[in-house]
């Protein structure tokens, strides 16, 4: 075979190369897994992705990508999680912190959106939250007007075990829907307050998260949806290095198989972004959304 052959095989290679990489379609997601890891410090999450001890989501990050998630308001559950599930500030949301809130307005969070896009019978929202308090949907508490849009919302299932187990039972159930799950696993936040940041509790409760998140991308390939599924993992705050609290923890992450997330950002960016990939336009939406994609790079600041 001539050179000019070889050169020209090699080009063709090259040229197919960003096509083969791309395993995620980068259409409009199917369907979207967020999952919640409770109080992940981004640090200690680094630390145990160096050490191998979270190999399922250094894994995923492979596939995609891992950035960094700063929070600019309070380092709690209530804010962190509305944030990132409304894709909008406080003075929006009317929930500041764990003490200062009300229920998220009609129609703002992710399910109540995609339930409109999609139309209520061809498309699942499941939510499923291991904390208890802070996760109320009773009138006047955060997810209140959230939990009439989803198909399941169960909350205070406080171990990982048992969230795990009861996701994998429900994506069984919805295998044949298109669907979005928000899947929230509490322990971290719950060893951290109790042994702190740096004991083997917390960690220990780490590995337990990645565990259940290999558990689930092994159960979407079982049921052949992997390959039409695009995850995330992300944290509400982080913790105070060495510490039981998380007074000033801003530092996260959100780890995906999603390739066309491209740069760092804050909460408020991950809604937004939810929402793009499933193919919703952003600009009809109403209020804006405080956030934008993590698809595209970040927007000037408004003067």
């Amino acid at each position: 075979m001539s050179r000019r052959h070889v050169l020209w095989l090699a080009a063709i290679f090259l040229a197919g190369l960003p096509v083969l990489l791309m395993a995620q379609p980068i259409g409009p997601a199917r369907n979207i897994i967020l999952l919640g890891w409770d109080g992940a410090q981004r640090a200690h999450v680094k630390e145990a992705m160096a050490r191998g001890e979270l190999p399922y989501l250094s894994d995923l990050a492979r596939e995609g990508t891992i950035v960094g998630i700063d929070i600019l308001r309070t380092t709690d559950t209530k804010a962190g999680w509305t944030q990132i599930l409304t894709g909008y500030l406080p003075e929006v949301s009317r929930v500041f912190s764990n003490s200062r809130y009300q229920s998220i307005p009609a129609g703002y969070t992710i399910f109540e959106r995609l339930k409109d896009h999609f139309g209520p019978r061809n498309f699942a929202t499941v939510a499923i939250f291991g904390k208890l308090g802070h996760m109320e949907a009773d009138p006047g508490k955060p997810y209140y007007n959230m939990k009439k849009a989803t198909d399941v919302f169960v909350n205070g299932l406080t171990y990982n075990d048992v969230v795990g187990a009861t996701a994998l039972g429900y994506l069984d159930q919805y295998r044949d829907t298109p669907f979005f799950f928000f899947i929230h696993f509490a322990e971290v936040d719950t060893k951290g307050h109790a042994n702190g940041e740096n004991s083997r509790e917390y960690n220990s409760a780490l590995i337990s998260d990645d565990y259940w998140l290999g558990r689930i991308m092994q159960r979407l390939r079982l049921l052949g949806l992997y390959d039409q599924t695009l995850l995330y993992v992300t944290a509400d705050h982080g913790f105070d290095e060495g510490e039981t609290t998380h007074s000033d923890a801003p530092y996260v992450f959100l780890a995906t198989n999603d390739r066309l997330v491209l740069r760092s950002g804050e909460r408020a960016d991950i809604a937004p972004t939810i929402l793009y990939r499933f193919g919703l336009d952003l600009t009809k939406i109403f209020p804006p959304l405080n956030g934008s994609p993590l698809c595209f790079p970040a927007p000037k600041p408004k003067w």
